[in-house]
């Protein structure tokens, strides 16, 4: 008898401590949200604290270049939990680099929202050493891809190219030159759909469809992800990471996404080389003349202020 009431105690002791163990999983924790856990094993996330929105922050699209990249050695998962994805906001996120710079001249907005949202692999800005990624973003070709690729070619670096459904569609050699010479491509999305306004189910059916057609089309599994015009919710970066993706923004960039408003190369080189920081997330767009024609010169200055160029290592919630 007093051997069963033991062991009654006992029972009720395990669990009374596994329920109190579980109470205190709520938060969204960098170890909780960390990349490598598959979408099924994902732990509830709370709400994470709005960014306050500063008045000098401009919208302004990013590329970066880069020569080391790990890649990942699996696939991304392409599965997503619309339940537990549907409890987060759905407000839209206001951001950009903006103009206030720390001591280093890091971009202090990026540096708040990577506090913020790091937990989602969702990169802002990159670790703060001396490394530079070049990143750029094309939703259509424009007749510059062929001559960027041929500055990062003669300049040994590697890039990210985010593309768009229409783009893989329409500039398949192009695009298979990019993985042939070490690029990373990363996904724009298929239909470069603003994602803090879409449903989630619509914006999960938009990048696994673009994500099947490379995998399908050149054999190659994109894992990064860059929000279109930088629209995103909390939502929308919960579900780009149980789909398996890792979300780049961008720290600096500029406008030169419409090839009738260039503002020349000699001054867009000048724009961009002026705010060089450590962990930059350069955004550059290849639809503009000045960019192709700077390109060159540009990674010259990066290097000769110090600065590496290459992908840097992913920072994992």
């Amino acid at each position: 008898m007093k051997r069963r009431i033991l062991s009654l105690t006992l029972v009720l002791v395990l669990l009374t401590i596994g329920a109190a163990s579980l109470s205190g999983c709520t938060s969204c924790s960098r170890q909780e949200m960390s990349s490598s856990m598959a979408p099924s094993t994902l732990p509830p996330v709370s709400s994470l604290p709005p960014v306050v929105s500063e008045p000098d922050f401009d919208i302004s699209e990013p590329d970066v270049s880069l020569p080391e990249v790990s890649v990942p050695t699996t696939a991304p998962a392409m599965s997503a939990d619309f339940a537990q994805i549907g409890a987060l906001s759905k407000d839209a996120v206001k951001w950009g680099p903006g103009v206030q710079q720390d001591d280093q001249g890091r971009s202090i907005a990026c540096v708040g929202l990577q506090e913020k949202y790091g937990c989602y692999n969702a990169d802002f800005i990159g670790p703060n050493t001396n490394r530079i990624t070049l990143t750029f973003d094309q939703g259509y070709e424009n007749g510059f891809t062929a001559s960027i690729l041929d500055t990062l070619k003669e300049k040994d670096v590697q890039g990210v190219f985010f593309i768009t459904g229409h783009y893989a569609r329409t500039n398949p050699d192009l695009i298979q030159r990019m993985i042939d010479e070490g690029h990373i491509v990363g996904s724009h999305s298929n239909n470069h759909l603003n994602f803090a306004e879409c449903p989630i189910e619509e914006a999960y059916e938009d990048v696994k469809s673009l994500h099947d057609y490379v995998r399908e089309t050149f054999n190659y599994d994109m894992f990064l992800f860059r929000f279109p015009e930088g629209a995103f919710n909390e939502q929308s970066l919960a579900l780009l990471q149980q789909m398996g993706y890792h979300s780049v923004f961008w720290s600096f960039g500029y406008q030169d996404w419409d090839p009738k408003n260039q503002m020349g190369a000699d001054k867009a080189m000048e724009k961009i080389t002026k705010f060089l920081h450590p962990g930059e997330i350069m955004l550059l767009h290849t639809v503009g003349a000045d960019n192709a024609a700077l390109l060159g010169d540009l990674i010259d200055t990066i290097r000769d202020r110090g600065f590496e160029i290459g992908m840097y290592e992913f920072q994992q919630a």
